[in-house]
Order: C-alpha cells, then sequence, then structure tokens
C-alpha cells in the first residue's frame, strides 16, 4: 500500500502540481467527484484549457447534462468506492476535485486516492464547521487532503465585503489582501462621467488606482487614458486596499454606511452571515422552519431571530423593509430569493442581495431591481481554479458571472528563462484582452503603467476580458525548463 505524500497539508502547497504540467507539456489529467453547482461549473471551467476531465456522480440524469454541454467523460457511481475510482482513471490522474456534497465522501475520496493510487493532488469541498476547526483531519496522517474548499464561508466572507462597501458590485482581495479590485457603475453627474479616465490622475493625485477594464452594455473595453466613461458602464479599478473607500468616494456617490441587515434564510449561509455581522450591525433573520428558528436563536447571540416568510409582504412591512440598508435572499429556493428580493426593494430596502443557483436566472435579474445576484458556484470557484491553474497562480476571482477573470501571477525566473520578468509591461506579450492592473512587490502595490519593469516574484494581477485568453495568460507566466 502506498502511503500519503508527507507535504499533504491545507494551503496551497504547488509542487505536485508543477511536476504534472512539466512532465505533460501542459496536459493534466483531472477527476471531479461531484456534478452539482461546483463540480459542473469547474468542469466547465477547465474543459477547453488542454486537461483531460472525467466527472463522476450518483446522479446519471446530472452528468447527462453535463456531456450534452461539455467535451469530457462521465461516469455513474459512489464517488467513495475503489473501483468507481478505477473505473474513472484515479490511477493515472494528476488531481482529485472532491467536491460531492457529502463531506465523509469527500475525505474518504481523498484518503484512497493517496493511499490506494498515489495521486499528486487532493483536493476536497468540506462543508461541517466541526472538521473545519480541526485542521489535522486533513493531514497525511489522516485524510490526506492538500487543500479544503468551503464554498459557504467563501460566500459568506464574499457578501461580507459588499455590505461593507455598499457601493461595488464586487470587491476582491489579492495578495493576502493588500490589493482590492473593485467593480462600480457610473451614474449619472457621477464625477467620472463624461470625462477620460486620464482625469483620474489628475483628479487624485495622492491616491494610486487604475481602471482595469470596463464593461459598456456587456461588452468588454480596454481602457486607454482617453476612453471617456458614460452612464451605466460597469468600472473594474485597483487600488492599495487601505485606499479602496477614497477612490470609491471619486468614482460615485459615497452610500451612508449600512447600520441595518435583513437576512431571509437560516440555512448554513444564512446563519454564518448572521454571526459574522452581528457584532458590528444591527441584523434581523426571518425563519419559515420553527424547529430551525429556535436552532438559530440558541447559536447567534445578538440577531432578532424571527420565524416567517421572506416573501410575505405583510411581514416585511412589519419589520420596516423600508428601513434596511442591505437586504439578503439566501434561502435555498432561487424563486423564492428573487421574490423576497424584488418585495424588498419595492418596499424601500437601500440594496437587496439574492443567492440564485441557475446562472440563466443570474442573467436575467442582475443589475434590474435586484442589486446583486450571486452564483454560490461563480463566487466560489476560484480557490479551486488557483489550486487547477497551470504557472503558479496564487489567486483566482471569476468576474461577470464567469465571462471574465481576474489572476493573481507570481512572476519567476529572470529575463532568459521568463518572457515576463526583466520586461516592461508595455514589452511582454499580452493576448489581446488581458491587462496588468497592479504589480505587489513585498508589501508594496504599485500601478501597472507601461513603464514598470516586472521583477522576479512579483505578484502580478492581470484582468482577462475572455476567460477564453487564461491559457495564454499562464503560458506567459511558465518558466523555461532550463531554470529549474
Amino acid at each position: 500500500m502506498k502511503s500519503c505524500s508527507k507535504n499533504g497539508k491545507t494551503g496551497y502547497g504547488r509542487s505536485s502540481k508543477f511536476a504534472a504540467v512539466n512532465q505533460k507539456g501542459g496536459f493534466v489529467k483531472i477527476l471531479i467527484l461531484g456534478a452539482g453547482q461546483v463540480g459542473s461549473t469547474v468542469a466547465e471551467s477547465l474543459v477547453g484549457e488542454a486537461n483531460d476531465i472525467t466527472v463522476v456522480d450518483s446522479d446519471g440524469e446530472k452528468l447527462r447534462q453535463l456531456q450534452d454541454r461539455l467535451d469530457l467523460r462521465t461516469l455513474v457511481g459512489n464517488a467513495a468506492h475503489p473501483s468507481t475510482l478505477e473505473q474513472a482513471g484515479i490511477a493515472d490522474a494528476d488531481m482529485l476535485l472532491a467536491v460531492t456534497q457529502s463531506d465523509e465522501v469527500n475525505l474518504v475520496a481523498c484518503k484512497l486516492a493517496a493511499s490506494l493510487y498515489n495521486t499528486p493532488t487532493r483536493i476536497a469541498r468540506i462543508r461541517s464547521p466541526d472538521y473545519l476547526a480541526r485542521q489535522e483531519v486533513f493531514s497525511a496522517d489522516n485524510f490526506c487532503v492538500d487543500f479544503s474548499i468551503c464554498p459557504e464561508q467563501i460566500l459568506t466572507e464574499y457578501i461580507v465585503k459588499l455590505i461593507e462597501f455598499p457601493e461595488a458590485l464586487q470587491v476582491l482581495e489579492f495578495a493576502d489582501g493588500k490589493a482590492s479590485l473593485v467593480a462600480v457603475r457610473a451614474f449619472e453627474g457621477g464625477p467620472l462621467v463624461g470625462k477620460p479616465l486620464s482625469f483620474l490622475r489628475t483628479h487624485m493625485p495622492q491616491v494610486e488606482t487604475r481602471v482595469a477594464a470596463i464593461f459598456r452594455k456587456d461588452r468588454p473595453i480596454i481602457p486607454q487614458g482617453d476612453t471617456v466613461v458614460e452612464v451605466g458602464d460597469e468600472i473594474f479599478f485597483i487600488a492599495a486596499t487601505d485606499n479602496i473607500r477614497s477612490v470609491l468616494k471619486e468614482m460615485r456617490r459615497m452610500d451612508k454606511p449600512s447600520k441595518r441587515v435583513m437576512i431571509v434564510g437560516g440555512g448554513n449561509i444564512g446563519c454564518r452571515l448572521a454571526k459574522a455581522l452581528e457584532r458590528d450591525y444591527q441584523v434581523k433573520l426571518i425563519e419559515y422552519n420553527k424547529a430551525s428558528c429556535v436552532k438559530l436563536a440558541g447559536e447567534l447571540a445578538n440577531t432578532l431571530v424571527l420565524n416567517g416568510d421572506g416573501t410575505d409582504e405583510k411581514l416585511m412591512q412589519q419589520e420596516r423593509v423600508s428601513e434596511v440598508d442591505v437586504f439578503c435572499a439566501l434561502t435555498n429556493d432561487d424563486e423564492n430569493n428573487i421574490m423576497s428580493a424584488l418585495l424588498a426593494k419595492q418596499g424601500g430596502a437601500r440594496k437587496v442581495i439574492a443567492l440564485i443557483n441557475r446562472s440563466a436566472y443570474v442573467e436575467l435579474v442582475q443589475g434590474g431591481k435586484i442589486d446583486i445576484a450571486l452564483s454560490p458556484a461563480q463566487v466560489t470557484i476560484g480557490s479551486l481554479l488557483a489550486y487547477v491553474r497551470q504557472g503558479d497562480v496564487a489567486a483566482v476571482h471569476s468576474l461577470r458571472r464567469g465571462a471574465a477573470e481576474a489572476l493573481e501571477l507570481v512572476a519567476h525566473g529572470d529575463r532568459q528563462s521568463s518572457r515576463i520578468v526583466g520586461r516592461r509591461i508595455d514589452e511582454i506579450d499580452l493576448p489581446k484582452g488581458a491587462t496588468i492592473g497592479a504589480i505587489v512587490r513585498g508589501k508594496e502595490v504599485i500601478m501597472g503603467h507601461h513603464d514598470m519593469v516586472v521583477e522576479a516574484e512579483d505578484h502580478l494581477i492581470v484582468f482577462v476580458v475572455n476567460k477564453a485568453m487564461v491559457h495564454k495568460v499562464e503560458k506567459l507566466f511558465q518558466v523555461n525548463i532550463g531554470f529549474f
């Protein structure tokens, strides 16, 4: 029997990944367990990037729908059974992504992959706080998980950022929080509307920021100094995290700080969000199930828990939804989330956020009366992609419902072995639609101006307006084999 690799730990270890890439010239065999929202979204993102993908699930209908859309292999079976894993090709897989709905199935699959098949990289989706609180569960001596992902926690942290910056459509952090990418919508009468982007530097001489991309009527515009901002433009800007609030003041009218938050849905995400907010905000949580209300009331210290229906207009009025700063519809039902968010907006809530699993629904409602439609899979996928991507990718964030991506890539090597290091940004052969927004060098965040020279170990934040170009960007950052 083969033993677990001793470097197996929860984190971003990359030695096994680099070995797979180097030996196969960029071709990676990936086995995905679970064809739910997370598994299917990851498969869709990776299938066109020179990867050999196999998806395993016990639900044959889900797999048929996935195979109708994507060029990949599927297998019906129990993901925790060795015979199923063997049929799926675990023996020569480079990476296992165990993202079923069951923590136990995911843990057992990772253990089998390491002990029986010596699979180089093993990633597990873990939902239970009990497992997450005991990191030794994932060690090489136990379940051999290289990296664990908790979608519910990632989503909670994402929503907290949106509440902290109520003017923003997205707030994404890079380089351990040193830099942030923020999306805002230009409004009529705003300070930037009708002016070229070059105005930004003269208007804010003390603050370094850079517009990485603009989307106008869902079409990307590569920003230039003479690009004029129009009403309704979705503007992505990057700056040091400490400067984000200052830049937001210049980008658009500042909303009042959020104080009152109403949450509909007391499930895993709703409960986590209430816990994260209740010390700093006035939080009300509406849950339909009475038994769940009792349990929530015992777990939450400063949250008012109410038993009721989030689509009940009278209840909304009684609970003064008109005074709510941020309303979050977080049940497991897309239609209920959409209806309660629309009712809240109609009732006077300042900002409404709806959790929506179906991507078609997200496209329909985003930017209308519902301020932000969140796709759980799109929010959480970045954590997985950062581990799967080729090259040294420290972070990946999915943008605009998966149409674009922002990546944090680490530059290695020297001028001879790298196509990045030792070159000015305007000398780098970036594919069309890719922009270097900023460079993080140590503790310093430097804007990606054309004359900036890239140094070894710099973290570059790259905005890609079309995710089909991501593979080309990653190849740019790969160091010639002679460097090693």
